[in-house]
């Protein structure tokens, strides 16, 4: 079922957590929010949930297929929500928690007993959690209790899924293993949910599709692909990841940092004397024992860290800037480079903004 939320709006007192937000989340799609803390991820996910209500206007409306939930109580939304810190009932069963959304309802919709039971087990079994059913939360670990939240979660045979921050409480290695899980099992259900996150890698992994949000107003949707390679704000381009600033400025419809040009040559439109930022991720530069063509930056080598799948080189320009630089194990030992060195950086791929608008995104 389809998510369609249309100019939503949230204040509390003199802050504005949304500012006329509009998001479009289509049937079995698995759309994550991403941003910093404040920027309005969590208000809109508990405003399409029904626990937090938008500010009056007329234009401010929620549709879930095509029918208009909001002013519907959360009882009947029929929303699964996941939250961060589990909220399983320590008292009941792995088995008891996931069954009880489903024995608390009112008689009349209550499923027989027997049925229940057949949708907890098979629940269980797709959580990979079967033998686990008699235990009680304390005697499971957080990716495991997780889990059982998230089952609870599905029992309701809920029309959309929400979850808010589910992996924020766990270490970064149970989160990397709970993501793919979350990923395989979206594949077999296919049920429309919507993830919050703050953890850049954990949204580029999961999601169909990444809104990119920023002091309550969306900065860029798109799929993690076109985000990471297409940013459309400096913003995006900076919370995405790491990446080298490079202050130039525009000369003859190009780029220059310090001497050296950067990319293709801008549109007309763009003057020759603004300021441009030069953003680079640190895979996109390489190091050259010699400058070629006056193509290069000349800088030192300040540090070297080649534990883990790539060697980080940390250097400083000759004009004083920190660069960061990202190497193959390959490269590395053919360049054999000491600290203290004198070497020039190339940019391979750059994007460049003038006046804070993108005027390039272009491969050397």
């Amino acid at each position: 079922m389809a998510i369609d939320a249309r100019h939503v709006s949230k204040s509390f007192a003199h802050y504005d957590a949304l500012k006329d937000v509009s998001l479009r989340v289509e049937q079995g799609e698995l759309v994550a929010l991403l941003g910093p803390s404040g920027s309005g991820k969590t208000t809109l996910l508990r405003i399409i949930a029904g626990l937090d209500a938008p500010d009056d206007n007329p234009e401010t409306a929620v549709f879930v297929d095509g029918e208009d939930i909001s002013r519907k109580p959360v009882s009947e939304r029929r929303v699964g929500f996941v939250f961060q810190h589990y909220a399983l009932f320590r008292h009941m069963t792995v088995f008891e928690n996931i069954a009880f959304g489903l024995r608390v309802r009112p008689r009349k919709l209550r499923p027989a007993d027997s049925v229940i039971r057949s949708r907890v087990n098979e629940l269980l079994e797709l959580i990979q959690l079967g033998r686990w059913a008699a235990h009680y939360p304390s005697q499971l670990s957080g990716g495991q209790r997780q889990r059982v939240a998230l089952a609870r979660a599905l029992a309701i045979e809920p029309s959309i899924l929400l979850l808010d921050e589910p992996f924020g409480a766990l270490d970064a290695r149970v989160r990397q293993d709970l993501r793919r899980w979350l990923r395989n099992l979206h594949a077999k259900i296919h049920i429309t949910s919507v993830l919050v996150t703050h953890d850049q890698e954990e949204a580029l992994e999961v999601a169909d599709r990444i809104v990119i949000m920023n002091q309550g107003r969306i900065e860029q949707i798109g799929t993690p692909d076109d985000v990471f390679h297409h940013p459309a704000s400096e913003f995006v381009v900076t919370f995405l990841g790491n990446v080298n600033l490079f202050h130039g400025r525009v000369e003859s419809g190009r780029t220059v940092i310090g001497e050296v040009a950067v990319g293709q040559r801008h549109e007309s439109s763009v003057s020759d004397g603004k300021s441009a930022r030069v953003f680079v991720r640190p895979h996109e530069l390489e190091i050259e024992r010699q400058q070629l063509n006056g193509t290069s930056v000349p800088s030192r080598v300040v540090r070297i860290q080649s534990a883990g799948p790539v060697v980080r080189v940390e250097l400083t320009s000759d004009r004083g800037e920190a660069i960061t630089v990202e190497l193959t194990h390959d490269r590395y030992r053919d360049l054999s480079l000491r600290t203290g060195e004198e070497v020039f950086v190339k940019v391979r791929d750059a994007r460049v903004f003038v006046a804070d608008e993108i005027v390039g995104d272009y491969t050397i």
